[in-house]
């Protein structure tokens, strides 16, 4: 054998060694989560139309049927306008977060544009834009009312978006580094339990950090510290305990499959950059189901619209912690229980990839 076809050897030797089939599927997980990411961030963000804005409408009795209808036949369907008795109700309704926006019609001809545009700054001037070009068709004086403006510190109401991004980057980055140290499935039910212990208590600190960073330090949203606490609290132990249920059920693999639901699906699908009467029909539809828009909704809701229309997102939030923390517990519990039927030796030393529920 010559020199040259041993050295040839040897480099195919060293390539297999720091490339091994593992990595190289590892490797290729990565190109289609950035596939993934690139493809949702694009397809939610590029071209925002307004579809079925939920619009409160108020009118005399003998113009409101014919009213409502023409504004539910817009082309594009951008407005879902359905009646309501008075216009103090009509108000309230954008006040509480229960429409989007109302439309106040009174005899002669003049209307009145109710938008809240701390809800999402894009659906209020969309909401504008339409109810503008309709009005100069149908013959009406319109005037706009912003009843619940964004605070001057928080420019585009982007300041809930982008805070809930850092606690659900906090939360699923603690569970990754702990699962990448300690083994991302833990020998025990015990270990399992106190590394959800110690992610709690990361989760209580890391949304104080938070709502101090947006309030005392930046002053950047309409809220007490105490206000966005809990929820901070909330949502990182969430994401962290979701994920951590992620990593039981696939190991290292978990960890991709936690970014591609907050990151990938979840920011664009969150109606912080854009409302979800903004977004193409699939992200309308996931975003309230995925604990990043839950939460960005819930903090504009506590902030700017006195907590109203918060139980179901946080009922969302509540249900990823929940399953995160029952899946984290019961798969090693159930791992353990299987090999003590089988006479399986027992291990207690580490929550390392070499124990019989590593990594």
């Amino acid at each position: 054998m010559s020199e040259h076809d041993g050295t040839e050897r040897a480099a195919v030797r060293e390539w297999k060694d720091a490339v091994t089939p593992r990595s190289t599927l590892l490797c290729v997980g990565v190109f289609a989560l950035m596939l993934a990411f690139a493809l949702s961030y694009v397809g939610a963000l590029h071209d925002p139309k307004p579809y079925h804005i939920d619009l409160a409408v108020a009118a005399p009795s003998q113009a409101r049927s014919q009213l409502v209808g023409q504004l539910n036949r817009l082309p594009g369907e951008p407005v879902r306008a359905r009646t309501v008795g008075s216009a103090g109700t009509a108000r309230r309704q954008v006040e509480t977060r229960d429409a989007d926006g109302a439309l106040v019609v009174a005899p002669g001809g003049t209307a009145r544009l109710v938008v809240a545009s701390a809800g999402g700054p894009g659906v209020a001037n969309a909401l504008k834009q339409v109810m503008s070009g309709f009005a100069a068709r149908a013959g009406l004086r319109l005037t706009v009312v912003d009843v619940t403006p964004v605070a001057h510190a928080d420019y585009n109401e982007l300041t809930s978006f982008y805070l809930v991004v850092a606690w659900s980057v906090g939360g699923y980055l603690v569970a990754s580094m702990l699962g990448i140290s300690a083994g991302t499935r833990p020998a025990t039910l015990r270990r399992a339990a106190i590394r959800l212990l110690a992610m709690a208590v990361y989760a209580v600190v890391a949304g104080l950090g938070g709502a101090v960073v947006v309030g005392p330090v930046l002053h950047a949203l309409p809220a007490s510290v105490g206000q966005l606490w809990w929820i901070g609290a909330l949502l990182v132990f969430s994401t962290a305990a979701f994920t951590m249920a992620l990593q039981v059920l696939a190991g290292v693999v978990g960890i991709g499959l936690a970014i591609a639901v907050f990151v990938v699906l979840g920011n664009p699908s969150s109606g912080g950059v854009f409302g979800w009467p903004m977004l193409p029909t699939f992200w309308r539809a996931v975003g309230p189901w995925i604990s990043t828009g839950a939460a960005t909704q819930t903090v504009r809701n506590v902030a700017y619209f006195g907590s109203h229309n918060t139980r179901t997102h946080l009922l969302v939030i509540c249900a990823y912690l929940v399953l995160g923390v029952l899946v984290a517990l019961l798969v090693p519990a159930l791992k353990r229980h299987r090999s003590r039927s089988v006479g399986s030796p027992t291990h207690h030393a580490t929550d390392t990839g070499t124990q019989p529920y590593g990594r």
